[in-house]
């Protein structure tokens, strides 16, 4: 079992993808990982507290380790501060993070640090001297929680499907001296669970069924009006609703629009018509607790592409953020009245399988500029439009879209557009909440595919961003 744990993660990672027999003795290994996880964290001995909700353990020579973690419930791209008291001169300590998605699948975290010499520690000031950073990451455990040894790989941690009422709850542990990663550490000293929440009190979740929309809609406390905005994920489809719930929580009317795997919409990704996001966006813009004649829209990848046709096309769309998107249409033929735009599509002769067993599909996408039917025509939009791009994007090329763009709205002497470049940033930029991850499992191709990017650039990119488009909503949601 130990042996399984030490296993190098490309490795395993690789044989789970191509052998049945491996990921049968992973999975099973995994489940034994996942009951010794629950019965460490249910042990009353020397790696606990001795008391539930105490948040030291055993005592050093300068006493009893604590912890400090300020705030212990916060929203989920709020930053927490984290100190702890009572070590030793210069101790050397692990810091852990822990959490349990809603399939109880774990993520896990860790770095070293060395207290000062006054036994105490800051990881606001104090550097990461190893583990999964290095240097001066205050969210850095947040940041790199990742599936644990045993887990499969390449997963994304998603909150719990009850936003509103239930938090995402980590641990925190401090153990001494320095385990290296996906070991088991040494002597617990410290222990503290923290929750983090991704709505406020008072946030209004509603389902939505009306006329062909569906999808979810989150309304801020209070009683308005607020600004409106949809929320648009890519071609991985269903509902998604994290981001909208967060955005509601930071005053705006959020509506999460699925496009297709949801209900009765269609079942895969086929011609778009954009009548339908016509209709989200009337029926937002008119329901009371919204203001303004005109609505915002966020759109992710594909869903990046969806809101520059809706700033094109539809003029009660005022403004609009396009994060690691297209200047083309993609994936799927667009109509919308007498407007067709054909599609930029993928080749799959062009994907590259790496060693690791990891898809590299970044210049497998067809250039657009080879088809100019498929180019959104931007210079018609009379809104303001934010890029939000990783110059590290392996998904696809959303720097140089942007780029162009913008060189196309600049020849229509328009200066109706922002661009946020972040070096070192990867494909899916979303709020703060998200940990890195390097590449995410497609569930059209049953394979993780590279999305890209450096985990702490990536992080800082995501932190500067959600702030920038929350500000760019307030500038033009009126």
């Amino acid at each position: 079992f130990m042996l399984l744990c030490w296993a190098q993660r490309s490795w395993v990672g690789r044989a789970v993808q191509r052998s049945p027999t491996v990921r049968c003795v992973y999975l099973a290994a995994g489940m034994l990982w996942r009951a010794a996880s629950c019965l460490l964290r249910a042990h009353r001995g020397p790696w606990r507290s001795p008391c539930p909700g105490t948040k030291s353990c055993s005592p050093g020579s300068r006493g009893a380790a604590t912890f400090s973690v300020t705030p212990d419930r916060s929203l989920v791209d709020e930053d927490v501060c984290i100190r702890v008291a009572g070590l030793s001169r210069h101790q050397e300590v692990t810091l852990r993070a822990q959490a349990l998605d809603e399939d109880e699948q774990i993520f896990d975290s860790c770095a070293h640090y060395r207290a000062d010499s006054h036994g105490l520690l800051d990881i606001t000031h104090s550097p990461s001297l190893g583990g999964d950073y290095l240097g001066v990451v205050p969210m850095g455990l947040l940041w790199t929680l990742s599936p644990a040894t045993m887990e499969m790989p390449y997963q994304k941690l998603r909150p719990h499907i009850n936003l509103t009422g239930i938090p995402m709850r980590i641990d925190l542990y401090l153990h001494s001296g320095h385990s290296q990663t996906r070991v088991v550490p040494g002597q617990v000293l410290a222990k503290q669970t923290i929750e983090r929440w991704y709505s406020k009190p008072g946030v209004r979740w509603i389902k939505l069924r009306e006329g062909n929309i569906r999808g979810s809609l989150f309304l801020p406390p209070g009683d308005g009006p607020f600004p409106g905005v949809i929320d648009l994920f890519g071609d991985e489809g269903g509902l998604t609703e994290f981001r909208a719930c967060l955005l509601a929580s930071r005053g705006f009317a959020a509506l999460a629009l699925p496009y297709f795997g949801f209900e009765d919409l269609p079942p895969v990704l086929t011609d778009i018509h954009l009548e339908y996001f016509e209709e989200a966006v009337d029926y937002l813009r008119k329901y009371p607790k919204v203001k303004g004649s005109g609505v915002g829209v966020i759109g992710s990848s594909k869903g990046a592409d969806l809101a520059l046709s809706m700033i094109t096309f539809i003029p009660n769309v005022v403004a609009s953020v396009c994060i690691s998107g297209c200047n083309a249409n993609t994936l799927s033929d667009l109509y919308y009245k007498d407007v067709h735009l054909s599609s930029v599509k993928y080749n799959i002769d062009d994907i590259v399988c790496l060693d690791s067993g990891v898809l590299d599909v970044s210049k497998s996408l067809s250039n657009p500029q080879q088809n100019q039917k498929s180019i959104i025509p931007l210079e018609k939009a009379e809104g303001h439009i934010l890029f939000v791009v990783g110059e590290d994007d392996k998904i696809w090329e959303s720097k140089i879209y942007a780029e162009e763009a913008i060189k196309k709205l600049k020849t229509h002497r328009k200066n109706n557009y922002e661009l946020l470049s972040y070096p070192g940033a990867g494909h899916h930029i979303e709020p703060p909440c998200s940990p890195f991850c390097v590449a995410r499992i497609n569930r059209f191709l049953g394979h993780p595919v590279l999305s890209g990017g450096e985990p702490i650039k990536h992080c800082y990119a995501q932190q500067d961003s959600w702030q920038k488009i929350q500000q760019f909503f307030h500038s033009h949601l009126h």
